[in-house]
């Protein structure tokens, strides 16, 4: 009986120690993707990619114009000029899968130094937001397995994000 009683008062005091702290989630991503900046962010983005793309394209295009030429002249070349124009269609080849490679990595640099000067912003605004409303804890969401819905301070920091931010300069 008495360690019940303790088991009871422990649980007691442990429930009021509880019931002090203030714990909400956000879903960072929505804000990442559904904000003002997050959306002009994308398009930018986006529209970066598509160039490339076309970029990338039309280089291929001219690689495969030539390697189809290259065929039709392999029975009047030479073995060796046809050998030497292999080598340079190689090192053609070569240097736009350098380009492709150097341009998808700056692309992604960019995303990613964009997305850090975003996540920056948010967390200004979350610091502000948890002091004002004497918030103790913020979770993101994608670690919440259940929540009640008033937990939820997405809209509320997605509404101060737009406020703050609209686009952000890419270089």
């Amino acid at each position: 009986m008495r360690k019940l009683l303790i088991v009871f008062i422990f649980f007691v005091i442990s429930n009021s120690c509880f019931a002090e702290n203030k714990i909400v989630y956000l879903d960072v991503n929505l804000l990442l993707n559904e904000s003002i900046v997050g959306q002009n962010l994308n398009k930018k983005l986006k529209e970066i990619n598509n160039k490339n793309i076309t970029e990338f394209k039309k280089i291929e295009t001219n690689i495969k114009k030539e390697d189809d030429d290259l065929l039709k002249k392999k029975n009047i070349l030479s073995k060796e000029e046809y050998e030497k124009e292999i080598a340079l269609l190689k090192e053609k080849y070569k240097s736009f899968q350098n380009l492709m490679n150097e341009k998808n990595l700056k692309l992604n640099k960019l995303k990613d130094e964009s997305a850090k000067l975003i996540l920056k912003n948010i967390n200004e605004i979350i610091s502000e937001y948890s002091a004002q409303n004497s918030i103790s804890m913020i979770v993101e969401k994608k670690s919440i397995i259940i929540g009640k819905s008033e937990l939820n301070i997405t809209k509320d920091i997605l509404d101060l994000l737009n406020k703050k931010i609209k686009k952000i300069e890419l270089q």
